[in-house]
């Protein structure tokens, strides 16, 4: 398990992000539309899962616009906002924003947060999602994980944009 901060408390995660190099856990997510999203829908091509513990906090909403901003001029590459939001909020936000080049997934009816790792196992957040970032190749392999260490700081969008290369 990792053990991450909130406004410097440690609280612990359920594991660790899968390896960088390993194949990447399948998933069902709840699209905006209660549609599945599945990483097998995605096949072909480059996935950045930007997880986060939910939509409604500051950091998590920049990081949704800072992904939708970035993904505009990436080939072969999808957006993945993942959060334990309802997917009705999701979509809200996200249509509030403008925001759409990014999908969004809600893991309400999944088991996201235990199968990557990055569901909160102590504090107050238990059971929401840690923020996260995990960018996989069209091939299903891990080519980077960020665990972010301080919730409430934002992920470090250079360097997960930069495996895309």
């Amino acid at each position: 398990m990792a053990t991450v901060t909130l406004h410097g408390n440690p609280f612990e995660t359920v594991g660790n992000l899968p390896a960088v190099g390993s194949k990447a856990p399948a998933f069902t997510l709840a699209g905006a539309d209660l549609s599945d999203l599945t990483l097998a829908s995605l096949a072909g091509k480059r996935v950045v899962l930007n997880i986060f513990p939910s939509i409604d906090t500051p950091t998590c909403a920049t990081s949704v616009r800072e992904f939708n901003a970035k993904a505009a001029s990436l080939n072969n590459v999808a957006v993945v906002c993942i959060s334990a939001d309802l997917p009705f909020a999701l979509g809200r936000f996200c249509g509030a924003e403008g925001i759409s080049n990014v999908s969004v997934g809600s893991t309400f009816r999944s088991s996201f947060g235990a199968d990557y790792g990055v569901a909160f196992k102590t504090g107050p957040l238990t059971k929401l999602l840690s923020r996260a970032v995990v960018v996989v190749d069209t091939d299903g392999k891990v080519l980077f994980t960020e665990q972010v260490a301080e919730t409430g700081d934002e992920p470090n969008y250079a360097a997960a944009l930069k495996v895309l290369g």
